[in-house]
């Protein structure tokens, strides 16, 4: 029996979107294009496959029952291809986009940039916002290389590995009222607090583990991002508790010094993750490689000054 394999790509893309809209989109065709190839669809397999509904398209029963055939088959016939294929990270002028919270751009980004410099110059990196859903990222359908950050119930489709965790402390200008090395209970309650939005993981991860302590915090000043922090600290007697990572950077500001929190708030992960499609591609296989490296890099570090 003879069948296009797109349809079978056209099928898996719907699978994933439960959208025409964005099924079309990354697939670089119509809308209506991707209709024609949808009906070739239902008569391959003598199912209507997807339900028009208010707000996309239902699977069918039969669609979803073999939904994962279909990509572990185009999985392979992708690793054979890839198989053949090879990669030079001297040479390429291949362009990743990667989706990332901002602690991983401020952090993790430079590091990995300055890696990249040196083995693989003609690399083009574009780094778009994660904040929580990773469906607006493009990383579940494939449209993104990779994802960085904390990734909470990821799709079937994404390959999740841990790459690091950070800790927190927190920040006080250096010549702050208050002088020892750990704040007091009394002391973190009765400051006025800089607090990192918009809101996300990490934010939700600072909220849970204050209140596991049974800290409060007198939130006077909300900002977006991690830039605006130093001079509001150097300028006033308001304290913030950030990522160790971060603080270790705000501290080469010698208006700036760390110090440990009333209590100890714990850990938090940061996430690397990417679609099952780009498993055996060699290319995401070296810079996958690179990020983890970076990340071991960063923890070392993290662990040394301690």
């Amino acid at each position: 029996m003879r069948y296009d394999l797109n349809l079978l790509r056209t099928f898996i893309a719907l699978l994933e979107e439960r959208s025409v809209t964005r099924a079309a989109k990354r697939l670089g065709i119509t809308q209506p294009a991707l209709s024609n190839t949808l009906a070739r669809c239902r008569e391959l397999f003598q199912d209507p496959l997807f339900i028009r509904e208010r707000y996309g398209m239902r699977p069918t029963e039969k669609a979803l029952a073999i939904g994962p055939a279909i990509r572990d088959a185009l999985g392979e016939i992708d690793h054979l291809v890839l198989e053949q294929q090879t990669f030079d990270p001297a040479t390429t002028t291949q362009r990743f986009v990667i989706a990332a919270n901002d602690y991983v751009e401020y952090v993790f980004v430079p590091r990995l940039v300055e890696r990249l410099q040196y083995r693989a110059p003609g690399i083009q990196i574009r780094i778009v916002p994660y904040g929580a859903d990773l469906a607006e990222t493009g990383v579940a359908a494939g449209d993104t290389a990779l994802v960085l950050g904390r990734i909470v119930d990821p799709p079937d489709n994404l390959v999740v590995q841990p790459l690091m965790e950070d800790g927190l402390a927190c920040v006080l200008r250096a010549d702050h009222p208050f002088q020892g090395d750990q704040l007091t209970r009394d002391a973190f309650e009765s400051l006025k607090h800089v607090n990192m939005l918009p809101p996300g993981r990490l934010k939700k991860g600072l909220f849970e583990a204050l209140g596991r302590q049974g800290l409060e915090r007198d939130v006077a000043v909300s900002v977006t991002h991690f830039l605006s922090i130093p001079e509001l600290i150097a300028t006033t007697d308001y304290c913030t508790t950030l990522p160790n990572l971060i603080c270790r950077r705000f501290v080469r500001d010698p208006r700036l010094r760390v110090v440990t929190p009333p209590a100890d708030l714990g850990t938090f992960p940061v996430h690397l993750g990417w679609h099952v499609r780009y498993r055996q591609d060699p290319a995401h296989q070296w810079l996958r490689e690179q990020i983890h490296d970076v990340g071991r890099e960063l923890m070392a570090e993290g662990e040394e000054a301690r």
